[in-house]
């Protein structure tokens, strides 16, 4: 997997969290930078952990699929890319009174949530060529770095700009997968 294919994972993958984000910044009075760091930094180590995760257990399993692999990574990376786009099109009614600072808790658990596809993409990894530790890091500083930026311009967009962000991320999960079925297909006739 080239750079630029590490570069788009990241930053779909970050994309769930930014819209998480979003709504988190939403919900703050008066964000603050020191808040929206926390926030960036707990979401970032989530999200790089669990793709570490996802590869190994992948790893296990890529010896007994070795003939399909591919078609298994198109097929997790293409449903995730559609978990993710209907996600940015559920409505959320709820509205909750804004306070100042979230809990620790509440932010990890949010961070766990936006990450199981992370931790989906990383069994996919462990099916083709690929740098895990790399790609788990640009995952975590992409994650911190949309994380930090989405809860300090919550207030000003509100849930609009995080739905789009999730659309796109998941139309890039769609392709990369996309990508790796076209490369192993094309290598396999030549």
């Amino acid at each position: 997997m080239n750079a630029f294919s590490t570069l788009v994972i990241a930053l779909a993958m970050s994309t769930d969290a930014f819209a998480a984000a979003v709504s988190k910044g939403t919900a703050l009075h008066k964000p603050r930078f020191p808040e929206a760091l926390r926030t960036g930094i707990i979401f970032g180590v989530i999200e790089a952990v669990t793709p570490l995760i996802g590869w190994a257990l992948g790893s296990v399993a890529a010896q007994y699929v070795e003939e399909w692999d591919h078609w298994i990574a198109f097929t997790m990376l293409c449903i995730l890319g559609l978990m993710m786009i209907r996600n940015a099109f559920k409505d959320e009614d709820e509205e909750a009174p804004p306070v100042s600072r979230h809990s620790f808790w509440l932010l990890a658990a949010t961070g766990f949530a936006t990450s199981i596809d992370a931790m989906a993409v990383g069994v996919s990894l462990a099916f083709i060529d690929n740098n895990i530790l790399v790609t788990a890091l640009a995952i975590g500083l992409a994650t911190t770095l949309m994380v930090t930026i989405g809860v300090m311009v919550g207030r000003m967009l509100g849930s609009v700009a995080g739905k789009w962000a999730e659309v796109l991320g998941g139309l890039a999960l769609m392709g990369i997968g996309s990508t790796i079925l076209y490369e192993h297909l094309s290598a396999a006739v030549a």
